[in-house]
Order: C-alpha cells, then structure tokens, then sequence
C-alpha cells in the first residue's frame, strides 16, 4: 500500500536524511520527496510517498519521536 506523509521538519542539518532513514528501517520504502522551505526559515514542509505492507500509522509513531519532526501526518494514496 501506498501512503502520503505530509510532515513538518525543523531546518536542521541532516533532518531529512533521519526522517528517510527512520521510513527504510521500519520497512517502509520512499517512492518521492517533496518540499520547500517555510517564510520563517526554521522549517520545511516535506511530502513524502512510500509504499510498504505495514500500516501507515507504524511509521507516524516512529517519525514522532524524531527531536527534527514537529508534525506528521499519514494518508493512503489512491
């Protein structure tokens, strides 16, 4: 199944690279990154698409905890 994760990144170096790292390890496997920066400057919106067995919301539980992730949310993709 397919999910789309809309999520909220602090601008912090190598913020990215944990959130996908964070997706490969739970199984999870990204299919596009997408994003820009915030008028702010200390935060991105990132989208992103991955595809896996496992439901949607294992991954938001894992993305949570991540100090760079301050908001994430998960839908299926039709």
């Amino acid at each position: 199944m397919r999910y789309r994760l809309d999520m909220t990144l602090r601008r912090a170096e190598g913020a990215l690279t944990r959130v996908v790292g964070a997706a490969e390890r739970r199984g999870f496997r990204p299919l596009a990154v997408d994003g820009e920066a915030q008028p702010d400057g200390d935060r991105w919106h990132l989208r992103m698409t991955v595809e896996s067995e496992r439901p949607g919301e294992a991954l938001r539980q894992q993305l949570d905890k991540l100090y760079d992730c301050l908001a994430v949310e998960v839908s299926p993709c039709s």
